[in-house]
Parts: structure tokens; C-alpha cells; sequence
């Protein structure tokens, strides 16, 4: 069952979730509103409240600072989980100064008190909860190093022991190319000739020439400096000017990768795009691309790569974050993995990993093992929510300490 806190200034007349000035006082008052529900519900009490990114931050610190001495809530586990450390507030973490600068001990600022628009709910969230969850096992330790713990390193250090880190999961019914209504021809692990009709479909929709034998690379992401379009934007053309691949793009973000992309679709026949938000081309794509490019600089977990896999499209992936942890580089035919992985930000390591799947792909036998290999892997929910089971319990464990 759902609940919902209603306040018509903060929420029902917002044109969109996030975004606004006051979002602070938004969020505070919703983590607020949460733990004043679950106080005055007396048909309903939970063992545990899970707190996502910094929006849920202030649930952990009020349960140990404002409600410590309160006789349900105090009673309350937390979980906070991370999804992107990246984001910490309606602000620039890397650049605050001394004067605005939140350690995460002093008390809340109130709704109205203009503190609180620096208050770092992220920071606060990691300081009092009893567990901390990110989403991958490889992200949960790169947090904690200078490079990737986004000025929170340190603090997570501290509490490693109570920092873990659980893969996301896919939907498996809606990511089914046996059963989706947006894949032409129906195909599974063991029927991958019927996923070579589905190229036809997908280049006759992007307008590019028809030829079944061509490798297709598929982009399909947040066009951000994160995702690694810049390294894309770094290799491509010379790759298109000398090897015959096409490449199909969805997505939005950066006003300067779009640009960029827009350029390109112009300049190269075999380059098509669709630069905006789609719910439905994403299938067109999986079921129709031989591999899809994800080169993050960091990736908490990614679901780009596990939805392609499910389609048997090829990850061509940094070893990095979620991606490390779903997806095998392809070292021998004895040894096929499920991917391509390159270890070193850089466009030599990029382009070489493009090469090394352009040349296997070459080798159709090869080729399939990988597609079954990724096809076969588990990436449901119902594997996640196992982990999330024994993380509650941990949480429990750690509460009643």
C-alpha cells in the first residue's frame, strides 16, 4: 500500500519532482512527514526505514538527534542507500566554503531557516544510519577513495563496516525478447537467427542501409560526461572513417554532446540518432544491435548493460562501478565472457576494446557464445531482493547492538 504526503505549495503544484530552489525544505519536510506518519499510525510500525540518496538523507539523522528519546520511533532501524554520490544537494559540493560548510553533527536547520538550503542531506544520511547500502559491490569500495568519494571518502571510511553494496536488478517480464510487444521477431538464447531479423526492422526505423551483416553498435544513455560520451566523441569518427560499423544513439542530456551527435548523424550515413527521451526504441534497439557502448567514467550500477544483455546485445564496458560487476571480458573462445572491458580512462583503451569486439564479431560461433553467455546471466530483482533480505537483517543487528 501507498502513502502520500500531501502539501499543495511543495508537491501537487510542482510541474516536476526535482529542480526547484526550495527543494531542501521540500525533501526535509517529507522525511519529516514520514517519520511523523509512521508516529501517528498506530495500525502500521516498521522494523526498518529505508532512505534513498540525499532527498532521504535527514530520516537517519532525525531518528538518532530529534526522535532519540521518542518510544516508536527510536525503535526504528535505517537503511540509507546510495544511488549516485555525486548528487549531495541542490548545490556544488566541490565548492563550498568554510563559512557554509555542514559537518553533519549540528542540529537541522527549520524549513524556513536559510542554513538549510547547505545543509548536506547526503553527508548526514551516511553519518546516522545504521546501515549504508550502495548499488554494486565494486562502487561500495570505490566510495571510500579519494578518486570517487566525492569529498565523502573519508566519512565512509569511518562506517565501512557498516557499507555494502547490492546490484540493482531489471525487470525480467518487461526485458523479455520471448514476450515483448515491441520485438518484431520473438527469440531466446537457443533462437538467435531470429534476432538477426530484427537489424532489418531496426535500420528500415532509422533510415540506415539495410545489411544484415553489418555490426551495429547501439548508444543508448544520459548524454552526460559521466556516461563517457566524451570519449565517445573522441573515437568515433576516426572509427567510422575507417572500419564499416553502423551506429544508432538515443538519449538527451548535454546540450554539447547533442550538438555533437546531431553533427555526426549529418556527416555519416551509417550514424542515425534519436536525441530525446523514448520509452519504446530502447527495445527496437536491444532487440536489433549486435553491442552497445558504455564507457562511464564512474557508474554506481548502470541498467543499460543488463537490459542490453538481456536482449543478447554485447557490453562493450569500463571496469568500473556496476559495470564490473555484471558484465565478463571476452579473453579466449575458452574463456568467452559475456562483454568487452577496458580498464583506463582513455580513448586508446576505448577504441581498442571497440576494436577487439569488431574483430570477434567476425567469428559468428564466437560471437553467439558471448550473446548466450550475457543472455543466461541473472539479473532479476528476485536475486537482488535476496541480498536485500540479509542487508535488513544486518541493519537489525547493528540496531540492537
Amino acid at each position: 500500500m501507498n502513502y502520500f504526503l500531501e502539501n499543495e505549495e511543495y508537491y501537487e503544484k510542482r510541474g516536476s519532482v526535482y529542480g526547484y530552489d526550495d527543494d531542501p525544505a521540500r525533501w526535509a519536510l517529507l522525511c519529516r512527514g514520514c517519520l511523523e506518519f509512521v508516529k501517528n499510525f498506530p495500525e502500521w510500525r516498521p522494523d526498518i526505514i529505508v532512505a534513498n540518496d540525499w532527498q532521504g538523507g535527514l530520516i537517519p539523522n532525525f531518528i538518532k538527534t530529534e526522535y532519540e528519546n521518542d518510544s516508536i520511533i527510536s525503535k526504528i532501524a535505517s537503511v540509507f542507500v546510495i544511488h549516485n554520490l555525486s548528487y549531495q544537494g541542490n548545490f556544488d559540493h566541490r565548492y563550498v566554503s568554510e563559512l557554509d560548510y555542514d559537518d553533519g553533527q549540528s542540529a537541522i536547520p527549520a524549513i524556513t531557516d536559510p542554513r538549510l538550503s547547505k545543509a548536506n542531506f547526503m553527508r548526514r544520511g551516511i553519518r546516522y544510519a545504521d546501515v549504508i547500502n550502495t548499488v554494486s559491490p565494486t562502487y561500495a569500495r570505490e566510495i571510500t577513495t579519494p578518486e570517487y568519494g566525492e569529498l565523502l571518502g573519508d566519512l565512509l571510511q569511518e562506517r565501512r563496516s557498516r557499507l555494502f553494496g547490492i546490484l540493482n536488478g531489471i525487470n525480467y517480464e518487461t526485458y523479455d525478447p520471448e514476450t515483448n510487444p515491441y520485438v518484431e521477431y520473438k527469440y531466446n538464447a537457443d533462437e538467435l537467427e531470429e534476432k538477426v531479423k530484427n537489424k532489418k526492422i531496426l535500420q528500415q526505423k532509422f533510415n540506415l542501409p539495410e545489411e544484415k551483416d553489418t555490426f551495429v553498435v547501439g548508444v543508448i544513455s544520459r548524454m552526460s560526461d559521466q556516461k563517457g560520451i566524451d570519449l565517445i566523441a573522441d573515437v568515433i569518427e576516426p572509427l567510422l572513417d575507417n572500419f564499416n560499423f553502423q551506429l544508432v544513439a538515443l538519449g538527451t542530456g548535454d546540450s554539447k554532446f547533442i550538438s555533437f551527435f546531431n553533427e555526426l548523424d549529418k556527416k555519416y550515413k551509417q550514424v542515425a540518432t534519436h536525441l530525446s527521451f523514448d520509452n519504446i526504441l530502447p527495445h527496437t534497439i536491444y532487440a536489433g544491435a549486435d553491442a552497445i557502448l558504455i564507457p562511464s567514467r564512474f557508474e554506481p550500477c548502470g541498467l543499460t548493460q543488463m537490459e542490453a544483455m538481456r536482449y543478447g546485445v554485447v557490453p562493450i564496458v569500463r571496469k568500473i562501478g556496476g559495470l564490473a560487476d555484471s558484465v565478463k571480458d571476452h579473453t579466449s573462445e575458452n574463456d568467452p565472457g559475456t562483454g568487452f572491458v577496458f580498464d583506463n580512462y582513455d580513448k586508446f583503451a576505448f577504441s581498442g576494446t571497440f576494436m577487439r569486439a569488431y574483430e570477434i564479431y567476425k567469428y559468428p560461433k564466437v560471437w553467439r557464445e558471448i550473446q548466450r553467455r550475457a543472455m543466461r546471466e541473472n539479473f532479476s530483482w528476485e536475486k537482488s531482493a535476496r541480498e536485500y533480505e540479509k542487508l535488513f537483517h544486518r541493519a537489525l543487528n547493528q540496531f540492537n547492538q
